[in-house]
């Protein structure tokens, strides 16, 4: 009776190793991969429009926008010189912030959205080119992406789904071993006993 009441402990305890895990994480949603467009041309004293579609963040979630380049820019709804902004996704996942570019503006502008509760990064290179240069227009490109493969990206220090059910595994194999032990270490006690 002893044995049998031992065994139900340890499957009960397999059982809550390898099952809590999976309750807890059903209900997160991870964001996906989105575009980002930019609406308008990058010129000297222009404002464009860098839009990120929908789904590339949690909705409602913070997003952190930053932008680097030669010259400081102006990011909407700040009122001021600045190089950082955080903004609110909205209920589709999206989000979209004015950048107005310098009128000194030369060169390459990178662009990064940074989704401070998914981790989700998606960037774009707004190129452009001086008025006096002739063409006096550049163009806008952008993709995302949550990795952080490119060294333009900001890093992506996140685990995957199939590092963590590695890693929920490797416990539940040395929890269940751990009891392993245990039950052949009584069962070996009750032998020499009797």
């Amino acid at each position: 009776m002893n044995k049998l009441k031992s065994l139900s402990v340890v499957a009960i305890a397999a059982a809550a190793v390898f099952m809590g895990p999976a309750a807890a994480n059903a209900s997160i949603e991870y964001p996906g991969e989105a575009d980002v467009i930019v609406v308008g041309t990058p010129g000297p004293g222009e404002t464009v429009v860098v839009d990120i579609e929908a789904g590339a963040f949690i909705a409602g979630e913070d997003v952190s926008f930053a932008v680097t380049g030669a010259t400081a820019v102006t990011l909407a709804a700040a009122g001021q010189q600045t190089t950082t902004l955080v903004k609110t996704a909205d209920a589709d996942g999206g989000a979209s912030v004015d950048v107005t570019l310098p009128a000194d503006a030369t060169g390459t502008y990178n662009i990064s959205a940074t989704g401070l509760e998914s981790g989700q990064v998606e960037s774009a290179a707004l190129t452009v080119v001086a008025a006096d240069a002739g063409a006096g227009a550049g163009a806008g490109a952008g993709s995302g992406s949550g990795s952080g493969d490119s060294a333009d990206d900001l890093a992506y220090t996140g685990a995957g789904d199939a590092t963590m059910l590695l890693v929920w595994a490797g416990a539940g194999a040395l929890l269940l071993g751990g009891a392993l032990v245990v039950v052949m270490t009584t069962v070996r006690r009750q032998r020499a006993n009797s």
